[in-house]
């Protein structure tokens, strides 16, 4: 890795666009944290409001790795997640353009964080991801729910998820996955299928974080 970056966190002028946000920080194995408008998305925010104290919850509810710019000139990510679109589902890890988070009512709220990794570790964590996008690695609501019983009980979220499941990751236990590789954890003793987007907001690890936030949320 490259010398470790100081925790600096910047904040973006909430006028620029997501597309503009999203390319000026760019680079592979970076990793890209999203608050979404969606149902879900609140319900993913609400809930974290163990982590915050806050009634407001966290202002994010998805994690996802920036993969490369690919022939076709754009980047794309990859990330674990539930994509239902009409005659078509995906749950699990998947590959998208990175344009998928350029609405910005749909996402309001995005961050991308720097860990300073070098280019051979870059390697390695995308090389992870690869791996579990090949593996056909399901997208876990169950999982979701056993994390949910763990933030209500701190002292679970050591443990291993109660609802684990083989071959299945939801998409920040997916992003805390492909670090590992890397031997970076975001949580001290924070088991790997507990790990929440605010988890990864909010590490202590040495890191750049570039915000662009535009809806309430405690993490803002």
């Amino acid at each position: 890795m490259n010398a470790e970056p100081e925790r600096l966190r910047r904040r973006a002028d909430p006028a620029v666009s997501n597309a503009d946000f999203l390319h000026a920080h760019a680079a592979p194995a970076r990793i890209g944290l999203a608050g979404g408008s969606a149902l879900i998305d609140r319900g993913i925010r609400k809930a974290q409001r163990l982590l915050v104290d806050d009634a407001a919850g966290s202002a994010w509810s998805h994690a996802f790795l920036f993969g490369e710019q690919r022939s076709d000139g754009q980047w794309w990510v990859l990330e674990s997640d539930l994509d239902l679109r009409h005659k078509q589902i995906r749950l699990g890890v998947q590959e998208n353009r990175l344009a998928k988070y350029f609405d910005a009512a749909e996402w309001p709220n995005l961050a991308v964080l720097d860990f300073g990794l070098d280019e051979a570790a870059s390697r390695r964590v995308l090389g992870a991801a690869l791996d579990l996008l090949a593996n056909a690695t399901r997208y876990s609501l169950r999982e979701i729910v056993g994390t949910l019983f763990a933030l209500a009980r701190p002292t679970w979220r050591e443990r291993e998820n109660l609802l684990a499941r083989e071959n299945s990751l939801y998409c920040s236990a997916f992003v805390q996955h492909c670090y590992a590789e890397v031997g970076l954890q975001f949580g001290s003793g924070l088991s790997l299928k507990n790990t929440t987007p605010h988890d990864i907001a909010s590490t202590s690890l040495p890191h750049r974080a570039d915000h662009l936030l535009r809806q309430a949320g405690a993490s803002a």
